[in-house]
C-alpha cells in the first residue's frame, strides 16, 4: 500500500486530491451488507493479532508453557490469544510490542 501525504489548507479546499466514489454502489449497500463486512473486519483483526501473539512467542524460542511463566499469563490466554479466540488488549498488547521489538531488555525486566 503506498502512503501519500497531503498538507490540507482549510481555507482553500479546492486544492485537495478528488475521491473516487461509486455512488450507485453506496446507495445500494444494506444495512446487512454493512454488518457482514463488518463482521469480516472483526475476524480478520483478531487472526492478525492471533499471528502476531504466535510470531512473538516463537521468535523467543518459548512453548505456549514457557511463554505463559515468562509474561505471567494463564496458558488458557496464550492459547486464546493464538487461535483467534481473543485479541490482547491494554498492557498485554503493549508487553507483546515490547517483547516483538526489545526481547532482551523485556525478558530481562520480567525476570
Amino acid at each position: 500500500m503506498k502512503t501519500v501525504n497531503v498538507k490540507i489548507d482549510p481555507v482553500n479546499l479546492a486544492g485537495l486530491p478528488q475521491g473516487r466514489v461509486n455512488k450507485n454502489r453506496i446507495d445500494a449497500t444494506s444495512e446487512q451488507d454493512i454488518d457482514l463486512q463488518m463482521a469480516r473486519d472483526s475476524e480478520e483483526a483478531m487472526q492478525d493479532a492471533a499471528k502476531f501473539a504466535r510470531r512473538v512467542r516463537r521468535r523467543l524460542g518459548l512453548s505456549q508453557l514457557e511463554f505463559s511463566h515468562r509474561i505471567d499469563v494463564s496458558l488458557e490466554t496464550i492459547r486464546n490469544w493464538e487461535q483467534g479466540k481473543r485479541c490482547p488488549t491494554g498492557a498485554a498488547k503493549a508487553l507483546l510490542k515490547v517483547l516483538d521489538k526489545a526481547p532482551e531488555a523485556a525478558l530481562s525486566a520480567l525476570a
